[in-house]
């Protein structure tokens, strides 16, 4: 028998624990956007509508909504929405979060000019697929995927993300996923991570920007 298959699920009760660790003080990811986001941000411009899924504490919503984007964001945990919300006030802008489980969410249709997809690898292979089909779905023609995630070398860092390797991306992962986008790019490298104490230090990362068909 497999022992990955008798050892407790990382998330059993993921609301529960996502509450306990943004109750902590501060924020758990820091207060500035996603390094991978900010690069490939311009792929949508003011005035656009996007969706913000996994947001945690506010960090990547309130800085779309910064530049001038009409920006929707969930997530599971009750605590992190409720600092997001208060992060986008003292921010001085407005985001429509919302409080969801992505594992069970009824994605709606061609609604969105771009998705921002960081760092949601709680989702085992089968959430997953289904996860990734409702973003193809929710996206309009010609809108624009910003994706970023952690390869099975993250394993070997454990500076953030799940101890599990079924839990990773591969490029060939997410060519098969998204085979009816058009990938604009995919690219797998390490880097020196400080997004506070969440993802700290040496990680094996993997970004992908992607575009529906129109």
């Amino acid at each position: 028998m497999d022992p990955a298959a008798t050892s407790p699920q990382p998330f059993e009760d993921p609301a529960g624990a996502w509450n306990r660790r943004f109750s902590e003080s501060g924020y758990l990811f820091g207060t500035e956007p996603n390094g991978w986001l900010v690069e490939h941000a311009d792929v949508w411009q003011a005035g656009q509508r996007v969706l913000s899924i996994a947001d945690g504490e506010g960090r990547n919503s309130v800085w779309l909504a910064q530049r001038g984007l009409t920006v929707d964001a969930f997530d599971i945990s009750e605590v992190g929405v409720r600092k997001a919300r208060d992060f986008a006030r003292i921010t001085g802008v407005k985001v429509n979060f919302a409080i969801s489980d992505i594992v069970d969410l009824r994605w709606p249709h061609n609604i969105y000019d771009g998705v921002a997809a960081i760092f949601f690898q709680f989702a085992d292979p089968v959430q997953r697929a289904r996860i990734f089909k409702g973003i193809v779905a929710c996206l309009k023609p010609g809108g624009t995927l910003v994706l970023q995630g952690y390869t099975p070398r993250q394993l070997d860092y454990r500076t953030g993300g799940p101890p599990r390797a079924s839990h990773m991306y591969t490029p060939e992962l997410l060519r098969e996923a998204f085979a009816g986008m058009e990938i604009l790019e995919l690219r797998e490298y390490e880097a020196e991570l400080a997004e506070g104490n969440g993802h700290k230090g040496h990680s094996a990362l993997i970004g992908m920007v992607a575009r529906k068909a129109t």
